[in-house]
């Protein structure tokens, strides 16, 4: 016996049925308007641009709806209120055509059909042989195969050109010797005129996507440039301040080996140097990672957890242990909840730079810092007395930034900062942080 055929060992794939689309179907796809209806010149920056295609169209309508209501029962037989009747049809769709010209051009060409079929033969006026499309009919049916041209795609305004040319041969064709050719005007003029219409359409959409295009290119070069001086800001950090923050961590580390018989005090402040140094440089390292991350400036965030009010008690003891009076102020007020993150870490960099501002340019001073909070948010008062005789100060070429600093935190938070020296001497910083941002409780501010 002939054994069984053995099945293959996947089963072949079944082939889609290909699509079927029923006439209906293709048609109504056919005479699907391009896009949105949105005016002609509707994009222009000035007003009366943007309403000049409306002044047109309504010029068009107010000179054809008469002179087609005359012309109809005068030269070609045509009864007064049916003519009324058409003329509207005919004419009034060119309002429509602003923003819809295809439907503006579906309503008048039946109308136009309707029109040319009712005619008399026998009446025969002065214009009689200018059939099937009277001379308003001509004008009006070429303004909208344009405007369809200017909107519509290629098979849309090949369907409406080859109904045009069918329809005005078939009537000629049932009547001949009674056209005098003139619709021909409209199978040629209109058909160069959808084409024109059509190559500013794809020009315009060439124009859009070029434009969008370099937006796009101009965005990503912005982008890479700011990665790049991340990147070399990153580099140059790591490069001078970590290496030195580093030597002095070893050093610091180091010394009661190094040195012989180091008093104990002496020891405890080489101690507190290394600690403080290993906390810049931890927060350095944070640092170098926003900068170095792609993601820094899009809501990556910060994986390390950041300092905040909760720390200011440690701040101010480094600075206390560094030789620098301070007296800290914390208000019973502050919530046992956490804080907005963006809050918190302000409060605690504020507090930190104007202290680093009194080290620097008041050695010596007593300095007075007061964080209190109420309902809305925290208030921030760092104030420094003048320094005691005449000194030195530790820095003199300060660029500024650090008030520049301040600003910026306290403005992403929404709140305000009061900076300035004090009558009697002495520097004062003062910032509100609400919870919420005050842009964000009132938008129409």
């Amino acid at each position: 016996m002939t054994p069984p055929p053995t099945p293959p060992p996947y089963p072949e794939p079944a082939m889609p049925p290909p699509p079927s689309r029923t006439l209906p179907a293709a048609l109504r796809d056919l005479f699907t308007p391009a896009g949105p209806p949105v005016p002609l010149l509707g994009q222009a920056e000035r007003p009366f641009v943007r309403r000049l295609p409306y002044l047109v169209a309504l010029a068009l309508v107010a000179l054809f709806l008469p002179v087609t209501a005359t012309i109809l029962p005068t030269q070609y037989g045509v009864q007064s209120d049916l003519a009324l009747v058409l003329a509207v049809a005919q004419s009034a769709p060119l309002l429509i055509a602003v923003r819809r010209p295809l439907l503006a051009w579906a309503i008048a060409f039946p109308a136009d059909v309707v029109g040319a079929l009712v005619m008399s033969s026998d009446f025969g006026g002065p214009a009689a042989n200018v059939w099937p499309w009277p001379a308003p009919q001509i004008i009006g049916l070429l303004v909208l195969m344009l405007l369809v041209g200017l909107r519509e795609r290629p098979r849309t305004l090949a369907a409406v050109w080859v109904l045009v040319s069918a329809a005005g041969w078939a009537l000629t064709s049932a009547q001949p010797g009674r056209s005098n050719g003139s619709w021909l005007v409209v199978v040629i003029l209109g058909g160069l005129l959808m084409a024109l219409g059509g190559a500013l359409r794809r020009s315009s959409t060439d124009r859009r996507a070029l434009a969008e295009q370099e937006t796009i290119s101009e965005a990503e070069r912005a982008r890479r440039t700011l990665l790049e001086e991340r990147t070399r800001i990153a580099r140059e950090l790591h490069d001078v301040v970590a290496h030195h923050m580093s030597v002095i961590t070893v050093q610091a580390d180091s010394a009661p080996y190094r040195i012989p018989d180091l008093p104990p005090a002496a020891a405890e402040e080489f101690g507190t140097i290394a600690a403080t140094a290993r906390e810049s440089l931890a927060e350095m390292r944070r640092l170098l990672g926003v900068l170095r991350s792609e993601d820094a400036g899009e809501g990556g965030g910060e994986k390390a957890p950041q300092p905040g009010v909760g720390r200011i008690g440690q701040l101010v003891e480094a600075t206390v242990r560094a030789g620098q009076p301070v007296e800290l102020t914390l208000g019973q007020e502050l919530p046992s909840a956490p804080l907005p993150q963006a809050v918190d870490l302000s409060a605690y960099r504020i507090v930190q730079e104007a202290l680093a501002n009194v080290v620097r340019h008041a050695p010596g001073a007593l300095a007075r810092v007061s964080v209190t909070a109420d309902d809305e948010g925290l208030t921030v008062l760092v104030v420094n007395d003048p320094a005691d005789g005449p000194h030195t100060p530790l820095e003199t070429s300060g660029t500024g930034h650090g008030l520049v600093g301040m600003r910026e935190r306290v403005r992403l938070v929404g709140g305000t900062l009061d900076t300035g020296p004090l009558p009697g001497g002495g520097f004062r910083v003062a910032a509100r942080l609400p919870f919420v941002p005050t842009h964000l409780e009132n938008p129409a501010a």
